[in-house]
């Protein structure tokens, strides 16, 4: 007897089989949905049926059934005209058979419910419904959807879609889509999970270019069942499986996603490329939010999870076809070398690397002797390595520098030359920790290209792709070296809306430093504080103190450099004047309060943030302020709790040139920086109704970091 699956169940890519039959339901009380099959039944049937079959050329489901005609197991073409469609008898109705393990469903949307309850009443496991005009219309075909998905829930059938282009298995030939040509797909071991149909097809055909085989291609399209996580987990176990790419567009439930790339990444490499960089979601309103976005925040999160993050579909085939063969252990430093039989590729590919942040590092000096011996005096010889040309020493080179201490992993380039250089007898002894690109007749490539493969060596297309690869091989093995906290609930409230006196003092007892201050109830309580913080000659900023007054520059509530009663009143009517809330009417504020505060040090300036993203949940932001931000870099960002580790990979992401002391500034205390990040996310984590925390700035002082702005905002 079958057993079927949990909904969490974790399965691998074997035969299907038919379960047993259940009997009769209980008479006591309504029948509870059955658990939900396994996806065994979807990407590895032992029978399929194609509802909506035609026997005319120009119709989805005759390509349909061409595409699956290398299928090996019982294929059964559904049509209520009957008859027979490419040599195969016709269904007139799923309920007419029995033995269906998977249903493709190429018919209308209207049509889609009704088919998914003949797929229920025949005992269908499976179900991919490839019509587009679904939730992605509008409200009609949302209100389809929500029928289909209700109907394949209660039957318990794994439903793939609605809007795919299908799946691709052509280890097993299942292929699943509309474009019969996937039926020609190489099997391989490089897997797909692309939420469009398109894309998948796309990348199916950009690896078959690279000489890289398939081993499944999956088009999520609306995914209103089967989704990244599960397909992930599938994956994972996959033992055929090597490498995995991801195609992302949209994120509903970050937490599990990220939670399954974690447990992918841990036991092979993932890439990952998100669509949408102009993007920036509703949710970026604030300041903060709006330096955060949905695009950023997704690339920070697929990162974190260990994915290694490209930028392009093309970039995303590179990385894979050199992950699939050369995945390093954990390291949070990776020494590349570089060898060239032509020194300008070389300096392309060095390029690269450095726009990257990957420097090469220097051979040592045994290293350097040896290649002394073996290079004419003109080759450069230090990393990158040029020999000029490929010689007969090409190999023996290349091993002096593969044996340095310090490199981990090594790229070649060497054009294709007639006898100049045998790849396979150079780089075999290097395979595990070494990538190959060379340029020449396309024949000749391929055939070097699968040479490689064989000895277990990927070969990618020209300097561009190399640096690429090695890019991907290095940020798989740092992903994975910095540990995260375990996830948080949020264990309790602000419950109302904070003053910055009072978001300071909140941050302040979670460990983040902040300018000496007083509050003033009145004018008289504004002198005195005066009196009290410029005893020693400092001067004092003076502000509105008002939770509603979130943007205090903007309405003339922050005054600087004040140091005398006089400069002090002309401050404090100008606060005055400001029109108390966003809704009453213009006019001054007797009862208006007033934050008097230390002016601090010089020092470079930083914004440091939390947003509760809507998929992700909390996010902590470490950017670039004043005239820092000239350096263009983009905000760091990273999900909450932050462990220590992670904290300080944050502050390691800033430019060099700031942590070093940007323009005579400061340098940044690392350590001391970090506690700022953590305490920041272990505030909008513990606290549930604080959607956002703006210290805006940070500047960092000779006493270390001090928060100068905190907005701390809860929900209503």
């Amino acid at each position: 007897m079958t057993t079927v699956p949990s909904a969490d169940a974790r399965t691998t890519l074997a035969p299907a089989t038919r379960p047993a039959a259940t009997g009769p339901a209980s008479t006591t009380g309504p029948a509870a949905p059955p658990a939900p099959y396994g996806l065994d039944p979807l990407f590895r049937p032992a029978s399929i049926a194609v509802v909506g079959a035609s026997a005319q050329p120009d119709k989805a489901g005759h390509a349909m059934l061409q595409a699956l005609r290398r299928f090996p197991g019982a294929l059964h073409p559904v049509n209520p005209r009957g008859g027979e469609i490419l040599g195969r008898p016709v269904l007139t109705s799923l309920r007419e058979s029995s033995d269906v393990d998977l249903a493709v469903l190429v018919v209308p949307p209207v049509a889609v419910p009704a088919a998914l309850e003949d797929a229920a009443a025949a005992g269908v496991r499976a179900a991919v419904v490839c019509a587009g005009g679904f939730a992605e219309s509008g409200p009609q075909g949302a209100a389809v959807q929500e029928r289909a998905a209700s109907v394949a829930r209660e039957a318990g059938i794994r439903l793939l879609g609605p809007n795919t282009s299908g799946f691709m298995n052509p280890v097993d030939r299942v292929t699943a889509n509309f474009m019969p040509a996937v039926a020609d797909l190489t099997p391989g071991t490089v897997s797909i999970v692309a939420q469009s149909g398109g894309v998948n097809l796309t990348l199916a055909f950009l690896l078959a270019r690279a000489g890289v085989g398939l081993r499944l291609g999956v088009g999520l399209g609306n995914a209103v069942d089967v989704d990244f996580p599960e397909v992930l987990d599938l994956l994972a176990d996959d033992d055929a499986t090597t490498a995995v790419g991801l195609h992302v567009e949209g994120v509903g439930d970050g937490p599990a996603l990220v939670a399954a790339l974690r447990r992918t990444t841990a036991r092979k490499p993932v890439v990952a490329f998100k669509v949408g960089r102009s993007d920036v979601s509703e949710f970026a309103r604030s300041h903060t939010g709006a330096m955060i976005g949905s695009y950023g925040v997704t690339r920070a999160a697929l990162a974190q999870a260990g994915a290694v993050v490209v930028d392009s579909l093309e970039e995303l085939v590179a990385a894979l076809v050199a992950l699939r063969a050369v995945r390093l252990p954990v390291a949070t430093r990776v020494g590349v070398g570089l060898l060239t039989g032509q020194a300008g590729p070389g300096l392309v590919v060095t390029d690269a690397l450095g726009a990257r942040g990957i420097e090469l590092p220097p051979l040592t000096a045994a290293t350097q002797q040896r290649l002394t011996e073996l290079l004419p005096p003109l080759t450069f010889q230090r990393n990158p390595v040029d020999t000029g040309r490929p010689s007969p020493e090409f190999g023996q080179v290349l091993a002096a520098v593969a044996g340095d201490p310090g490199i981990d992993v090594l790229g070649v380039y060497a054009l294709d030359e007639p006898g100049a250089l045998d790849p396979v007898a150079a780089l075999g002894p290097a395979a595990g920790r070494v990538l190959f690109a060379t340029g020449g007749p396309q024949d000749a490539i391929e055939q070097r290209a699968a040479a490689l493969a064989d000895a277990g060596i990927p070969t990618l297309g020209g300097p561009g792709e190399l640096a690429t690869g090695l890019a991907a091989v290095v940020a798989d093995a740092r992903l994975r070296a910095v540990p995260d906290a375990p996830p948080a609930p949020a264990s309790r409230t602000v419950g109302r809306a904070l003053d910055e006196h009072e978001a300071k003092s909140l941050l302040e007892s979670l460990g983040v430093r902040c300018p000496a201050r007083r509050v003033a109830d009145d004018r008289a309580q504004a002198h005195a504080a005066l009196a009290d913080l410029t005893r020693d000659g400092v001067r004092v900023v003076v502000k509105v103190l008002d939770a509603a007054v979130t943007h205090k520059s903007d309405v003339g509530g922050v005054h600087v450099g004040v140091h005398d009663p006089v400069a002090l009143d002309r401050a404090l009517d100008a606060i005055d004047a400001i029109p108390s809330g966003t809704t009453a009417p213009a006019g001054a504020d007797a009862s208006r309060r007033y934050l008097l505060e230390e002016m601090a040090a010089p020092g470079t300036e930083l914004i440091v943030g939390a947003v509760r993203d809507p998929a992700f949940g909390p996010v902590v932001l470490l950017g670039l302020g004043g005239v820092a931000a000239e350096l263009g870099r983009e905000p760091v960002l990273r999900l909450a709790p932050l462990s220590p580790e992670r904290s300080e990979e944050m502050v390691r992401a800033l430019p060099s040139a700031v942590l070093a002391g940007f323009r005579g500034a400061p340098p940044v205390d690392i350590a001391a920086l970090a506690t700022v990040l953590r305490a920041v996310g272990d505030l909008i984590v513990d606290h549930g109704d604080v959607t956002e925390v703006d210290l805006n700035p940070v500047r960092v002082t000779p006493d270390g970091p001090l928060a100068l702005d905190a907005l701390v905002v809860t929900e209503p």
